[in-house]
């Protein structure tokens, strides 16, 4: 009965540490623009927002369809709240690579502080990303909000 018990749990041992995948360097590079995206955005850093997306990026939010200038007019200058802070938390669900382009989708969850009101707001998201110069930038991003309180 031992011997039963120990090889059911070495034969299962394999198919769970296969559950957790292993990403490439290319992906975790996709995976780090995508954060470092929204780090800018969250820090209100137009010119640190710009080095992780293409002149040309296109935002799909709310219906809209925003390029650069619209988020930084929307997200940054418009946002004056001295007590202004964001903090993202992602749990990515897929990141596929092929050559120099990838994509990725991800839930994005972020708790926001403005004006003394704290708003929970949950997006499920992707996002296109084009390797230019060895560096990963976000051409097109589409959000779907799913959750605002």
């Amino acid at each position: 009965m031992k011997k039963i018990t120990l090889l059911i749990i070495l034969l299962t041992i394999p198919k769970v540490g296969n559950a957790q995948q292993l990403l490439t360097k290319d992906q975790q590079k996709v995976q780090e623009t995508v954060v470092n995206f929204f780090e800018a955005l969250s820090k209100r850093d137009s010119i640190a927002l710009k080095k992780y997306c293409t002149a040309d990026i296109v935002l799909y939010e709310y219906g809209s369809i925003w390029n650069a200038d619209t988020l930084i007019r929307k997200a940054i200058k418009l946002n004056t709240a001295s007590d202004f802070k964001r903090i993202n938390n992602f749990d990515f669900i897929s990141t596929t690579v092929t050559k120099n382009t990838a994509w990725t989708s991800y839930n994005l969850l972020s708790e926001i502080i403005k004006d003394g009101k704290k708003v929970t707001v949950q997006w499920m998201e992707t996002v296109i990303v084009l390797k230019k110069k060895k560096r990963w930038q976000i051409k097109l991003l589409h959000s779907t909000l799913i959750k605002r309180n």
